[in-house]
């Protein structure tokens, strides 16, 4: 009987005894919605690696500090005078190549007086296989999305007006980003990228959404795609659909199953619907 007196003393001592400061509870660290496909060898399949590209156009690369103590970086293309007008441009899930800052450039070209900024949502990382991109992908916790975006926020400032486009890993990247944004945000472009599912986080939503996705899509399916229409409606926002007969991916000049009459009727609706945001 002492001796389970004893025991019992001992374990009730344990429980008030602090934790060395040295050693505290880690944090959970969560995945985005996309850690699961880019885990999925029928995901992978959908994408073929990118044909070789050299960017050797305008921009410079720029760094700005993060809520979580890093830094960050991005592909920078200013306005000629300036602007507050801002398009951030997300990375597919390969990183931010050289093919996202020639969509970067190409987008600056049209709408003339806006800031173009491509977020590195890697941190330097690229993927040329489906396998890298994949683990990379997997790899970035949605923490550091989040934070990124954030520092990208506080780099523009208060009074910047931001409208963002993005495709695959980069078109939900470009919705979060909306959603972040708040009152700041204009415009919200994604293409091919898994739409946000909670409703009531779809009603803080302050601009409408311009969605391109390809009926051969299975990640997001053309039925994912619809319960998106549906679920806008229910939060009080407006989305408009351009669904092309095409394949995941197929808005991307480096994939070898790109669909050029497609992506130029995408990018002709985004182009003007963002012009019409920043004007």
């Amino acid at each position: 009987m002492k001796k389970l007196i004893l025991v019992g003393a001992m374990f009730a001592m344990q429980a008030f005894i602090q934790r060395p400061a040295e050693t505290p509870i880690p944090l959970c660290q969560t995945s985005h919605d996309m850690a699961a496909w880019a885990a999925d060898a029928n995901f992978m399949a959908m994408h073929d690696a990118p044909e070789a590209y050299h960017y050797a156009g305008k921009g410079e690369t720029i760094k700005f500090s993060t809520p979580d103590g890093k830094d960050a970086s991005g592909f920078l293309i200013k306005a000629p005078k300036k602007s507050d007008k801002w398009l951030f441009v997300y990375q597919e899930w390969w990183g931010l190549n050289d093919h996202i800052k020639h969509e970067a450039e190409t987008f600056y070209n049209d709408l003339g007086d806006v800031n173009v900024l491509a977020l590195d949502m890697y941190d330097g990382q690229v993927g040329t296989t489906p396998q890298e991109a994949g683990k990379i992908m997997q790899s970035v916790p949605k923490e550091r999305l989040t934070a990124i975006m954030q520092g990208a926020l506080a780099h523009v400032g208060k009074k910047a007006k931001i409208a963002s486009v993005g495709w695959c890993f980069g078109g939900m990247l470009s919705l979060q980003s909306a959603l972040l944004e708040g009152k700041q945000a204009v415009g919200c472009v994604m293409y091919y990228g898994r739409p946000e599912q909670d409703v009531e986080k779809l009603k803080t939503l302050n601009v409408d959404v311009l969605g391109v996705f390809g009926k051969q899509d299975k990640a997001p399916s053309p039925e994912m795609v619809e319960q998106f229409e549906q679920n806008m409606k229910a939060a009080g926002k407006q989305v408009t659909v351009k669904m092309y007969d095409a394949v995941h991916g197929f808005a991307n000049p480096s994939n070898p199953k790109h669909d050029a009459t497609a992506t130029a009727d995408a990018y002709k609706h985004s182009i003007e619907y963002l012009k019409k945001k920043f004007s």
